[in-house]
């Protein structure tokens, strides 16, 4: 075996430099320049080359009908006109990613209050309450958003327990309270 002069190394991981030169190039093929991340809220099932998509997407020449088939076939699932979070990722070569969240926690505490807006003086005024069954539902539902995976479900529900109480909904342990 042949022995390596110190120089021949990358000092600080060990690897040798024609390796990790060989990896560096690697890593640059896998990795497409990015052009645009672009957020919006889509109603599920109803994606629509109209405003507000057209335009948002149009603009970085990407491929419309292909989103707006592809979108209406991942949110199916939900009831029409569920607001969807969609994270779109643009790349220079015109092809895009896009990663779809479940609905926002305002709007999940809005329906299971069964009201239209919040407090306008929350804290001081309280427009509903929801009981912690509802909020524990929300919480599973939250926890498979790709950004709350790793969160622990108690985590989640104080979470929404905060973002309810900045609502003026109160959150209760049955509804008899």
């Amino acid at each position: 075996m042949r022995k390596e002069k110190p120089s021949e190394r990358l000092p600080s991981a060990g690897v040798p430099i024609a390796l990790s030169y060989s990896l560096m190039a690697a890593a640059k093929e896998i990795r497409r320049p990015i052009a645009a991340t672009i957020r919006l809220t889509v109603p599920a099932g109803a994606a629509r080359p109209a405003p507000p998509v057209g335009p948002a997407l149009g603009q970085y020449r990407l491929n419309l009908m292909a989103f707006c088939k592809d979108f209406n076939a991942r949110t199916q699932k939900y009831k029409p006109d569920t607001p969807m979070a969609v994270t779109i990722t643009a790349y220079k070569d015109n092809t895009f990613e896009f990663i779809v969240k479940s609905p926002s926690v305002t709007w999940f505490l809005k329906k299971s209050a069964g009201i239209e807006s919040g407090s306008g003086r929350p804290g001081h005024l309280v427009t509903s309450s929801i009981t912690l069954r509802h909020v524990y539902e929300i919480a599973k539902l939250k926890q498979s958003d790709p950004y709350s995976q790793f969160m622990s479900l108690e985590s989640i529900c104080k979470s929404i327990i905060g973002t309810a109480n900045s609502m003026g909904i109160k959150v209760v342990r049955d509804l008899e309270e």
